[in-house]
């Protein structure tokens, strides 16, 4: 693949980020769990085993709001949020930064112990995703020729295990864009390439928060970005998607636009080695 199209790409998503904040949204939808009826995102797994029960899931209000009620005799149900809160205290002159941890709770129903509320969420995907030959050969030669362990799932989760040489999808029906299932795809098999047994990019532990981490999420989403432009399934709503997830994490190292144009280039050599096998250095 000729290294103008990274550079092109590049260009295209810093001009898109360069008009102002793009919502970064899911492309997929939450399967088999505990979701929110507001938003369709699946609760914690904390809050899930709390719940129990897959489906929707609402609060008193939006139950109000969406004109049910609560049928006689239901009980609520409690699930828990928490987050670290950051407090900067001065001792002896200096500033420091106490993390906190913040709990709350609030109670819900799922939207079967209600009256007169439509399911928004859990019904199944009237128009999924299509199956795309020329990317589907794609992943099938790259995972054949490296012996990865690629598994769909129905759920909520779309990963790369490192330590068993693993991804984790969730099945096309949950996807309503093609560009956007093979977009995920593509976006794992790329950390795929960071295997000590490949690039060795993830040599290092990338904890979640950390710059590293942050670093190989760009790494990812620009080698996806150019995988789906290079099968002909690119959209403009796959692409504005693409340009939201590398601004949210470009927030994490202060918005220099720099790290997008050092992460086009292992990109790069990530795109190619799926495409064509091992790298040549230099």
């Amino acid at each position: 693949m000729a290294i103008d199209l990274y550079a092109e790409i590049t260009n295209r998503i810093i001009s898109e980020m360069e008009k102002g904040e793009i919502p970064w949204r899911k492309p997929w939808m939450a399967a088999g769990k505990a979701i929110s009826h507001a938003n369709g995102r699946a609760y914690s797994l904390l809050n899930q085993m709390l719940l129990g029960k897959p489906g929707e899931y609402l609060t008193f209000k939006q139950v109000q709001d969406a004109n049910g009620k609560i049928k006689k005799g239901e009980k609520a149900h409690m699930v828990v949020f928490w987050k670290w809160l950051e407090k900067k205290e001065k001792k002896d002159g200096e500033e420091t930064v106490k993390r906190i941890p913040y709990l709350r709770y609030y109670n819900v129903f799922h939207i079967d112990q209600t009256e007169g509320v439509k399911p928004r969420y859990a019904k199944p995907n009237s128009t999924p995703a299509n199956p795309d030959e020329a990317a589907d050969r794609i992943i099938k030669e790259y995972v054949t020729r490296e012996k990865l362990c690629l598994e769909y799932r129905e759920g909520d989760a779309a990963y790369y295990h490192p330590a068993t040489d693993r991804i984790i999808l969730p099945l096309i029906q949950q996807f309503k864009e093609t560009a956007e299932f093979y977009g995920t795809a593509f976006h794992e098999m790329v950390h795929s390439t960071g295997h000590k047994s490949r690039l060795n990019r993830l040599e290092i532990p990338a904890n979640f928060g950390k710059e590293e981490y942050s670093k190989e999420e760009l790494v990812a989403e620009i080698g996806s970005a150019a995988l789906v432009n290079h099968v002909g399934l690119e959209t403009e709503k796959s692409f504005k998607n693409n340009a939201a997830y590398i601004q949210s994490w470009l927030k994490a190292l202060k918005n220099d636009k720099r790290f997008i144009v050092s992460a086009a280039g292992k990109a790069e050599k990530a795109v190619d080695y799926i495409l064509k096998g091992a790298v040549q250095d230099g």
